[in-house]
């Protein structure tokens, strides 16, 4: 089988160093090609990791039969490959299949306050190539000047045969981006460019690739899911702390994006100002809170940033924010679980491994001292994808799209 569609391979507009890298970008087109088994088999082989095709025939209710028919032709797709044999039970050894990494790529964008990340993801969720692009604010024609130049770039960095196999962008964008002017510190009018931004209409005057565009908690949501450590939870509440605090649903083991694709809008969650004025979960529990904090005490704020993975030397200005994101997240934890009787809650964001354990633990000793009657209390967890949450997730769509099972999409479970 080949990964490259020839009305991909027509009419399309080079790249500014040459036509090589455009031309080997047209990728592969799966949408609405995958049957349901495909997308069963290879997202049973996503969550658990490689297994015998025996074991996967009793999983998930199909014939040994017919299981093995599947597993060859997306082996000769290049999709699976064979595992070592497993030795030690009666019988000849089982050999487990599992996904190929090479199978298939997707290139993510992430358009954040600050900085936008581009990078090519793999089939198992190792980033194999990335760039980032740092600004006051994001502008338009910057930012898709930025993927423009980027993908070819990043692109250049795996074989032709890799290449070939590239599906689609993925795109992690605020919500309604135009009106967060105000966060963001931005001229008004700068923002408001992006309300009449057509993300795919814009990509495709350099690009062949389909494009598909999603909420960048959602996204993280999406990463968590897919890629992050096993926590044991079928359905969970997620919120992601950056510049700006939001969310995403698991539900049914599956990302839940809702009707309008905004499901998990946690920043937009009613919350109390300390005047007593009526706020938003963005208002009292993001980043930029922070950042404003280190600003009034003389600091820049640039040292977030700068090291991502190092907040200790701003720890005197971490440790009050800390205590008023936890009391909020714990607010907020509260009221998701009211709506939804949700196994878990977990918490992520753009910050140290430390930073945000020790959040997620403050988080448990508010909610210890809540009233919860009528509820059922969560277990609260940290998650482990980190500040590289939104890029990921964002190439995520792509290939889960093309690839794998969604369970909310009235498709069979197992």
């Amino acid at each position: 089988m080949t990964f490259s569609f020839p009305q991909y391979s027509r009419g399309i507009r080079p790249f500014m160093d040459g036509s090589e890298i455009s031309e080997r970008l047209g990728g592969v087109n799966q949408s609405g090609v995958r049957n349901h088994n495909e997308r069963l088999l290879m997202s049973m082989l996503q969550r658990s990791g490689g297994m015998a095709g025996s074991d996967m025939a009793r999983r998930a209710g199909l014939s040994p039969q017919t299981v093995s028919v599947i597993l060859r032709k997306l082996e000769k797709d290049g999709l699976l490959q064979r595992g070592d044999p497993v030795r030690g039970k009666v019988g000849k050894p089982s050999i487990p299949m599992q996904l190929r990494p090479d199978g298939i790529f997707a290139f993510g964008l992430k358009i954040g306050r600050r900085s936008a990340d581009l990078l090519i993801l793999d089939f198992v969720g190792q980033v194999r190539a990335q760039t980032r692009k740092t600004y006051e604010y994001p502008v338009p024609d910057d930012i898709f000047e930025f993927l423009r130049r980027g993908m070819p770039a990043l692109a250049r960095k795996l074989t032709p045969d890799q290449r070939d196999r590239l599906c689609g962008i993925g795109i992690a964008t605020p919500l309604e981006l135009w009106k967060w002017h105000k966060l963001a510190g931005a001229p008004t009018e700068s923002f408001r460019s992006w309300k009449d931004v057509d993300f795919r209409k814009s990509v495709a005057e350099f690009s062949p690739l389909p494009v598909y565009v999603g909420n960048d908690a959602t996204a993280a949501c999406r990463a968590e899911h897919l890629y992050g450590a096993d926590k044991g939870l079928r359905d969970y509440a997620y919120f992601f702390v950056g510049s700006f605090v939001g969310g995403g649903v698991v539900l049914n083991d599956t990302v839940f994006q809702g009707n309008q694709g905004n499901a998990g809008a946690f920043g937009a969650m009613r919350s109390t100002g300390a005047l007593g004025e009526s706020r938003q979960l963005v208002d009292v529990a993001s980043i930029h809170l922070l950042e404003s904090r280190l600003r009034d005490a003389g600091v820049d704020p640039v040292a977030l940033w700068k090291a991502p993975h190092n907040w200790e030397p701003l720890s005197r200005y971490v440790d009050p924010w800390l205590g008023q994101t936890a009391q909020e997240l714990s607010k907020a934890a509260l009221s998701v679980c009211a709506v939804i009787d949700f196994q878990g809650v977990v918490i992520d964001g753009a910050f140290p491994e430390g930073v945000r354990e020790e959040l997620v633990e403050r988080v448990n000793r508010y909610l210890a001292s809540q009233d919860m009657r009528g509820l059922i209390a969560p277990v609260v967890v940290a998650g482990s994808v980190g500040a590289n949450a939104r890029g990921i997730g964002a190439a995520c769509g792509p290939i889960s799209s093309q690839l794998l099972l969604d369970k909310n999409a009235g498709l069979s479970v197992f």
